[in-house]
């Protein structure tokens, strides 16, 4: 029962990311650097405090720049998205991330894609279509833009999640930390390179309380929210976990129209219902598989 309490707690974290970020006047790729070291030294700290110490050596020839980068450039996608569309439209096209998955593992992984995962990936598509607002041309060129980074973000989120496939030898608070931790490494010169005003100038002109969100970002919703996250897996089966994960985009959807005032449209409901509906059916057979 713990275990599942502490998922259910990490994925409301996750759902409501979109809100904290919103608040922060500093550029995604600040704010995902940030998140980075603040994550992975949290991390760090909890496996030495719970006895479970990463394991550097076996760290080493596993996938994890590659990976590490992807975490990376995802979050800073998925943060432009928030930015460029309404919270629970960015998070829907974040959460096709498994349906790039479900297209690309023939190919990478072998796996064989039935029919049903077919029609569960088109069943999305059509979704993401009625989400977008595109059929209708209701959509501002900054709303699209918003759709497009959160569908960037999907497919760098999805290429994590076929690297980490190949990953052997490693905790998921192992994988975890170091992924953050190499994220942090690789983001540090982007985000050098492309600030426009120094680092100095860029710290100075933050409010206060861009900073305690900025903070909570990096200890609760990644720190406390992975930590719980990879506790708990281990303790439960994984069809549980890929239902309790929904809970995600579900809490997202719901304080953006609660705390933010977004609204959707019929339309938009009806493809967020089969993006959720689609995924979770695709899932579901891959684990019954």
């Amino acid at each position: 029962m713990k275990a599942k309490v502490n998922v259910i707690v990490a994925m409301l974290m996750f759902g409501s990311i979109g809100l904290f970020v919103r608040g922060i006047a500093l550029p995604s790729s600040v704010i995902a650097l940030v998140r980075g070291v603040i994550g992975c030294l949290f991390l760090v700290t909890a496996g030495c405090l719970m006895k479970q110490p990463v394991n550097w050596r076996a760290i080493k020839g596993n996938w994890l720049v590659l990976s590490g980068a992807a975490i990376g450039f995802n979050w800073i996608f998925l943060f432009e998205a928030y930015r460029y569309t309404t919270v629970s439209c960015a998070t829907l096209s974040y959460y096709f991330a498994p349906v790039f998955v479900i297209l690309v593992s023939p190919i990478v992984l072998g796996e064989k894609l039935t029919k049903k995962k077919l029609c569960c990936a088109v069943g999305a598509v059509i979704g993401m279509l009625l989400v977008s607002n595109v059929l209708f041309l209701e959509n501002g060129e900054n709303g699209l833009l918003g759709i497009f980074f959160g569908l960037m973000a999907a497919v760098l989120y999805a290429s994590v999640m076929i690297l980490n496939k190949f990953m052997k030898g490693l905790t998921g608070l192992e994988t975890t930390a170091a992924q953050l931790g190499v994220a942090a490494v690789i983001l540090l010169p982007y985000t050098v390179l492309t600030t426009a005003e120094p680092f100095s100038a860029v710290w100075a002109s933050v409010p206060a309380i861009s900073w305690v969100l900025l903070a909570f970002v990096g200890i609760v919703h990644t720190g406390v929210g992975y930590l719980l996250y990879f506790s708990a897996m281990k303790k439960l089966p994984a069809q549980t976990v890929a239902v309790l994960s929904y809970i995600d985009p579900v809490t997202a959807i719901l304080l953006s129209a609660v705390i933010l005032r977004e609204t959707m449209s019929v339309p938009q409901m009806v493809g967020a219902a089969l993006i959720l509906g689609m995924t979770w059916m695709g899932g579901r057979e891959t684990q019954d598989r």
